[in-house]
């Protein structure tokens, strides 16, 4: 049960002994209000009201602004994103790499739609966007990204396709070769795991989601750890994300 009595400014929460009142700036009630507002956001469709230069983006805004201080740091050579949709977030990679003056982003999707692909074609970023068309985790299509980098350069990862447990895992197995040594593979939409119950959901997504692709691969493979970038400024209560990408962040420690 969560009540907020702004009034008071208050937060109410049933606790293991009971009622717990909690003033509503703490983080131990931001928390809980952000878990209600994820939700609610999930089901009224909240991702699907904003777009970036132009084109349908579908994320969440403040997982936008994370990620971007996270490649701003970083300043990847190539980002590899799987999943283009509407293509927004490709432009909004690639914005961020043509204010920086550096780096091109790769997406890779199993069908991009003809008037996707036009768009895209056709807007100004284009300059700094490739596309492979294909399931990501054909070996073909994995090959063909590859090919396209060269190996002095740095590659920051991103999975945002198929959001299936097995299908994640499979991605992560055949892109976490391509991520250098202290860059980042990134499993979104583990928020899957946290709605079940919610309109456009399923029940198996209990454990049918990113977040569990994750947990397997960490436990086969030791050259990634699960590491949340720090914030770079913080000068509030607040120390963890709003996010739709839960526990989503795989730092390479090390290269085999």
């Amino acid at each position: 049960m969560l009540k907020i009595d702004m009034k008071r400014g208050l937060v109410q929460l049933d606790g293991p002994g009971g009622e717990v009142e909690l003033p509503i700036g703490s983080p131990e009630a931001f928390r809980a209000i952000s878990s209600a507002w994820l939700r609610s956001g999930w089901d009224a469709k909240y991702v699907y009201g904003f777009s970036w230069m132009g084109r349908p983006i579908i994320q969440l805004p403040e997982d936008m602004v994370r990620i971007q201080e996270l490649i701003y740091a970083l300043r990847p050579d190539v980002v590899v994103e799987t999943g283009i949709a509407h293509g927004g977030s490709l432009i909004f990679y690639a914005s961020l790499m043509t204010a920086m003056g550096h780096g091109r982003v790769i997406g890779v999707d199993i069908e991009i739609r003809p008037h996707n692909r036009a768009a895209i074609e056709a807007h100004e970023m284009i300059g700094r966007i490739e596309m492979v068309e294909g399931s990501s985790i054909a070996p073909d299509v994995v090959a063909e990204v590859r090919s396209r980098l060269r190996p002095e350069e740095s590659v920051l990862v991103l999975l945002d396709s198929n959001h299936s447990r097995q299908h994640v895992l499979e991605e992560l197995r055949a892109y976490g070769n391509l991520v250098s040594e202290g860059s980042y593979i990134v499993a979104c939409d583990g928020i899957m795991q946290e709605v079940v119950g919610g309109e456009r959901t399923a029940p198996d997504w209990a454990t049918n989601n990113p977040q569990y692709a994750v947990r397997d691969f960490l436990a086969e493979c030791d050259e990634f750890i699960l590491e949340e970038p720090a914030f770079p400024f913080n000068e509030g209560r607040v120390t963890e994300r709003v996010t739709y990408w839960p526990n989503a962040y795989l730092r390479r420690i090390r290269k085999g």
